[in-house]
């Protein structure tokens, strides 16, 4: 879609978080920047520290005009594969949005089937698309906030230091402690751990 028709449209950026941890749900944002306030320093929030991405996404709830998240439980993530959990939650993301979108921009190379608008796939288009790195920030925060409180129901796995990613101290608890009910027994080393237990 051409800049120009994009910019008469009500555009979403939509974005997930969390397809690589072994532990924890997946989390997507759809946000609405409010084209008469700028938000500066907006980035993938990969990129970002964690202060400078608390600092954003206050910023990018109070001036938007319409944000929301949406997620897949673990459970969705072993039922449909990692891939359709994310688009899942994607759509979940932009369907909960308080405003009506004629547009999503959807970072990465698939657009989640279902949504009520247009949308178009943006390969990198958290670090290029102001409201994609804006979905980005929030899904983030939002997700690393959960792992950090399921760290104190599940202690030991040091969820909040490397929430939930596949870790050498991450394994190594695993191994040690066993699967708990927030893993993700479809993926490789914990499946392997109740193969072998």
């Amino acid at each position: 879609m051409c800049e120009r028709k994009r910019a008469q449209l009500l555009c979403a950026g939509v974005d997930e978080v969390g397809r690589g941890p072994l532990a924890g749900p997946v989390v997507a944002a759809a946000v609405v920047l409010n084209p008469g306030c700028t938000i500066p320093g907006l980035a993938d929030s990969k990129k970002l520290t964690p202060k400078h991405r608390e600092t954003l996404d206050r910023a990018i709830r109070e001036h938007a005009l319409g944000w929301a998240l949406g997620r897949a439980e673990v459970e969705e993530i072993d039922r449909l594969n990692i891939l359709q959990a994310s688009l899942l939650a994607m759509r979940r993301a932009v369907q909960a949005l308080p405003v009506v979108v004629q547009h999503a921009l959807i970072d990465g190379n698939r657009c989640p089937s279902g949504l009520p608008c247009s949308a178009e796939a943006i390969v990198g288009g958290d670090a290029s698309v102001p409201s994609i790195s804006a979905a980005s920030i929030l899904a983030k925060v939002a997700r690393d906030r959960e792992m950090e409180a399921l760290d104190a129901q599940y202690p030991g796995y040091d969820f909040a230091r490397h929430k939930g990613y596949p870790t050498r101290a991450h394994i190594e608890a695993l191994a040690t402690l066993g699967v708990t009910a927030i893993h993700r027994r479809s993926f490789r080393p914990v499946r392997r751990l109740l193969e072998n237990s």
